[in-house]
């Protein structure tokens, strides 16, 4: 399985950039403003600053002590090994989890905190896309949406869509927290201040995709697209999912088809779209090669 993701990897990319015509990719890669893209890095990298806060607060939560200053070195050397090993996010998450273990924290609790970090973040992307499809439906998302295939039922169905998922993981709490078990997920629901912790959960998770999807839009805008935010915000859902399925290097490959669908509606190109996708996907390579200096730094002063 490792062996065909491997080879899976480039194939998916070249594939995409085959499909789209790498000479005009490369052109409008040329073209790239270093100003947005600085701001590009800067908002990327705020965005995985907030994450690993986003997880030390939900190691906390779950009665283990993790420095601030550790959280974040670990985070970014996860991001490296996601960069460079297959499975897209999962080797990374694993590293996260063997780490907390090796620090003395139980095995189910340091699997149960990377779990909720990763569900956490996807649940607020898809949750900020459909409440900004909501809000700018009658700008243009309507349009887009439909181009999607969507019914056109109104601005309700994205705005429904939005309360039912931030409803869902309050309302699961809630039941977990009143129905009488001694599982694991009830235990887990009735620890202390949990209705904080999801509080905190919200907060931060918007926080950290709201940073994404502006590294998405600086990097469009480094282009020359003249996309609205909300734009970004809607085509980022999809594109940052498919980056994370277990299926190549970093996400290679399926974040620049999922790229060049989710923009078609919004009138972007295909080359163009997978022009903005390589340049996100630079901005993770730049931090991956941070996390993997912080590693080698780390292993030589344990000699």
């Amino acid at each position: 399985m490792v062996w065909l993701r491997i080879a899976l990897a480039p194939v998916l990319l070249l594939g995409v950039l085959w499909f789209v015509d790498l000479s005009d990719v490369a052109r409008q890669l040329r073209q790239a403003q270093p100003g947005w893209l600085v701001a590009a890095l800067a908002s990327a990298v705020a965005s995985n600053l907030v994450s690993a806060w986003r997880w030390r607060s939900l190691v906390r939560w779950l009665g283990h002590g993790l420095a601030l200053g550790r959280a974040l070195r670990l985070y970014f050397q996860a991001m490296a090994l996601s960069a460079l090993l297959p499975g897209a996010v999962v080797g990374g998450d694993v590293f996260r989890a063997v780490a907390l273990r090796r620090g003395g924290m139980e095995t189910w609790a340091a699997g149960v905190s990377v779990l909720l970090d990763r569900l956490s973040g996807l649940w607020m992307l898809w949750v900020l896309a459909a409440a900004t499809a909501a809000w700018a439906w009658h700008g243009g998302a309507q349009a887009a949406l439909v181009g999607w295939g969507l019914p056109a039922f109104g601005a309700a169905l994205p705005a429904v869509a939005a309360v039912l998922l931030l409803a869902l993981p309050a309302a699961l709490l809630w039941g977990l927290q009143r129905v009488p078990g001694r599982g694991r997920s009830a235990v887990l629901a009735q620890r202390p201040d949990t209705a904080g912790e999801f509080g905190r959960q919200l907060l931060q998770s918007a926080l950290v995709q709201l940073l994404s999807v502006g590294a998405l839009a600086c990097c469009g805008q480094a282009l020359g697209l003249q996309l609205p935010y909300w734009a970004y915000a809607i085509a980022a859902a999809p594109t940052f999912l498919m980056a994370a399925l277990p299926v190549s290097f970093g996400g290679w490959g399926t974040r620049e088809a999922a790229a060049a669908l989710s923009l078609a509606p919004f009138g972007v190109a295909a080359a163009p779209a997978v022009a903005v996708s390589l340049l996100y996907g630079v901005l993770g390579l730049v931090q991956a090669l941070a996390g993997l200096g912080l590693t080698l730094v780390q292993r030589r002063t344990e000699r």
